[in-house]
């Protein structure tokens, strides 16, 4: 009788919404690395704004949701979008080194850049 006093008083004093919000973190991350990818392979670092503007949508609707758990991952969601401008900079970057596949429809663009790049490497 003891062991059903004793998984009752765990389950009212367990909380789980670090769990929630942290699995939410998680698949956010999850989902804007490829969306950043995308973005840059078919736009280019100039749609880093798809991303401001997302994570600024994300953020208004924090501040207005009631629910704490909610709220804290619409924020969540908010910044890793703001992350994401950084990252969108930093993967034309990436393909421009190789590591990351180039648009063939852009390669007159990574060329100039390439070119552009070595310029300022031999001066």
């Amino acid at each position: 009788m003891k062991c059903d006093n004793f998984a009752g008083e765990v389950k009212r004093t367990m909380n789980i919404n670090g769990i929630i919000v942290g699995a939410a973190v998680f698949l956010i991350i999850g989902i804007c690395h490829p969306i950043v990818i995308k973005l840059e392979y078919y736009y280019g670092k100039q749609s880093w704004w798809v991303m401001a503007l997302a994570g600024a949508i994300f953020a208004i609707i924090s501040l207005f949701v009631s629910s704490l758990v909610f709220s804290t991952i619409l924020g969540a969601a908010a910044f890793s979008c703001f992350w994401g401008i950084h990252e969108i900079i930093a993967q034309e970057k990436r393909v421009l080194k190789g590591w990351f596949p180039e648009n063939p429809k852009r390669h007159e663009y990574y060329a100039e850049k390439r070119k552009s790049a070595s310029l300022h490497i031999s001066r």
